[in-house]
């Protein structure tokens, strides 16, 4: 087997679901100068970025950035609006819907979770129910995942709202959005969804480093009477500062100038054309994937993610090895398979700055890394996306 033992030529190929590619012209905005944070400069593009991001949200109603991971957002849903002992209720979905739930527990909220097999997304029935069954209403928040990364699964978040709806529950309503905004269609505010947390490393197509809670009139009246201890996630001063676009402390400046740029970038392709672009790359991976014999993880063809592919490896390979084969021979990373998952499955991302040479570039290397990893596979996965996206030009 030949392996590289030099540094390898050519670009790096990134097709893990997040961090993304960043394209140039974001990394070009984020290198410019850093400005006075409180200075006239810095409130124009504060501003602008306050503005545009509620587009990519398709919302009307705040959205507070903070200079965190997906995760900080995370904590800052749950603390702005709950209380210690407060019940809430989850969905599991996978490793990140699980990750949400074990944080709530760590911060005195009794979090209880539908089991699910990880295979499928949300069943918004099964939320109706349970809060059929609470008519004293103490689940004070429903918390789902959109796109699970970890599994390749989408959720139907109008489904979830219905349901609240529907039993005349007044649980307040929260997704993560980290590896679907700005690839998948979403919409904040037709919706109904109170608190939306989302990250800039994936379908907004930065490196990591700022989070994003869009928010609600509810939501907000929650936060007044929320008793969890928060100093830096506290909505309130951020969201006062933000009137004249700037920050209660210190803002992530070079990234605002790149979020400004990557908002940009989406709105002048159009939020309809950037979903159906990702949805068209999802297809033509999950054709390559069936062609070489193997599995989607998501079982539920409503629920197939347009942002990642999730595939489920033969008994007896282990997908860490093939992996390892894929980047010491093609210097291409694929996403690892998390908790449960390990070694089971491998992902391919296919979100952010990204188009058909760069798709077709990663299948090739897929299949070329089944064959030296030995993985029992039929050739044609390469020909099959090939021939789907030459098909759907326009």
């Amino acid at each position: 087997m030949l392996k590289l033992t030099h540094r390898p030529s050519g670009r790096h190929f990134l097709q893990i679901p997040g961090p993304t590619n960043v394209p140039e012209r974001v990394l070009r905005a984020i290198d410019n100068p850093t400005i006075d944070h409180r200075g006239p400069e810095f409130q124009v593009i504060g501003q602008k970025v306050l503005a545009d991001i509620k587009k990519i949200f398709q919302t009307t109603g705040p959205v507070i950035i903070y200079g965190a991971s997906g995760t900080g957002a995370w904590e800052a849903a749950l603390v702005n609006t709950l209380s210690a002992g407060d019940k809430i209720l989850m969905y599991e979905t996978g490793h990140f819907a699980t990750l949400w739930k074990k944080m709530a527990e760590r911060l005195g909220v009794n979090a209880e979770f539908i089991a699910g097999d990880w295979r499928q997304g949300v069943e918004a029935a099964r939320i109706g129910q349970r809060l059929a069954q609470d008519p004293q209403h103490q689940i004070r928040a429903v918390c789902v995942v959109h796109n699970e990364t970890s599994t390749g699964v989408t959720s139907d978040i109008a489904a979830v709202r219905a349901a609240i709806d529907s039993a005349k529950h007044p649980a307040l309503l929260m997704v993560d959005t980290i590896s679907s905004l700005g690839s998948i269609d979403y919409r904040h505010e037709q919706w109904g969804v109170d608190v939306t947390v989302a990250g800039s490393q994936k379908g907004l197509m930065l490196p990591p480093g700022l989070s994003f809670n869009a928010l609600s009139e509810k939501a907000i009246a929650a936060s007044r009477s929320s008793g969890l201890p928060k100093s830096y996630w506290a909505w309130s001063e951020i969201l006062e500062a933000n009137k004249s676009g700037f920050w209660p402390y210190t803002p992530s400046t070079n990234l605002l100038y790149g979020l400004s740029e990557a908002c940009d970038m989406l709105l002048e392709e159009g939020l309809t054309s950037v979903f159906a672009r990702h949805a068209r790359f999802a297809e033509a991976t999950r054709r390559a994937v069936r062609a070489w014999g193997l599995e989607v993880f998501c079982t539920n063809p409503v629920g197939l993610s347009q942002s990642l592919t999730t595939v489920l490896m033969p008994e007896g390979h282990n997908a860490d090895h093939f992996r390892k084969v894929v980047l010491d021979n093609f210097d291409m990373s694929l996403g690892v398979g998390l908790a449960k998952l390990a070694g089971k499955v491998f992902r391919i991302g296919h979100l952010g700055d990204f188009n058909e040479l760069t798709l077709m570039g990663t299948i090739a290397g897929v299949e070329m890394g089944l064959t030296l990893a030995g993985v029992p596979h039929r050739p044609g996965g390469v020909a099959a996306a090939m021939e789907y996206l030459t098909s759907t030009l326009q």
